[in-house]
């Protein structure tokens, strides 16, 4: 990936400061006492975009973000789903074990992990990431058996060290193996590093960005609806 050195050190200066005013999940039903096992019967499914400031949208409204662009792709092809963004910026794959129960209260047919990045940037045992985003997939399926799950990697700048670099993008890799599901090998793909379409902070996309990122999302996603 081109830039990726100075798109790194952009990110380790400026991933604190991540704090999105739109990081509140979306369409989620704080009253739910959903307690089946079995996925509900519905004519419309629920898709849950579950991850960080990448899905929540930072510094966008919250319709520019990819999940937004992904239900319109859905809705022009008049497929009955219905896309819930989970994200919540700055969030760790430990906040996100932590949070899934929580979102877990409503119907999952299909579930887009997307976390980890953040683990990344301040190095996080690699251990640590890999066994919260396990226990993320196992909550899952323990409530949802017959959800679909798809797993979004991401990269780290080669300044953590080539060593550690390497493998964290091979955690996802192994993860997405072990559990069987969809794979995107790197959510920012054609985005990451390219200052035209990230904005000032160099970390997140900008409206023109997350288009693309959400076209990375669609061409795995879509085998999956």
């Amino acid at each position: 990936m081109t830039k990726l050195g100075t798109y790194g050190i952009l990110l380790l200066l400026l991933s604190a400061a991540c704090n999105n005013p739109n990081s509140t999940p979306a369409g989620v039903a704080k009253d739910s006492t959903q307690k089946e096992t079995p996925l509900p019967s519905s004519s419309v499914k629920n898709i849950i975009f579950f991850g960080n400031s990448l899905t929540a949208g930072y510094g966008l409204d919250l319709s520019e973000a990819y999940p937004a662009l992904i239900q319109a792709k859905i809705d022009s092809l008049k497929l009955s789903y219905k896309v819930i963004n989970a994200g919540l910026s700055g969030e760790t794959t430990a906040g996100g074990n932590s949070r899934i129960d929580w979102i877990l209260k409503q119907p999952v047919h299909v579930f887009v992990l997307e976390l980890g990045g953040n683990d990344g940037l301040r190095g996080i045992p690699l251990e640590e990431t890999e066994k919260n985003l396990q226990q993320i997939l196992n909550k899952v399926k323990e409530k949802y058996p017959n959800a679909k799950c798809m797993l979004a990697g991401m990269r780290v700048p080669p300044n953590m060290g080539k060593q550690y670099s390497e493998k964290f993008h091979a955690l996802f890799i192994t993860l997405a193996k072990k559990n069987n599901i969809a794979f995107l090998p790197f959510l920012l793909e054609g985005v990451g590093g390219e200052p035209e379409l990230n904005q000032a902070d160099g970390i997140h996309p900008t409206a023109e960005g997350q288009k693309i990122v959400a076209e990375n999302v669609w061409a795995v996603l879509k085998e999956l609806l």
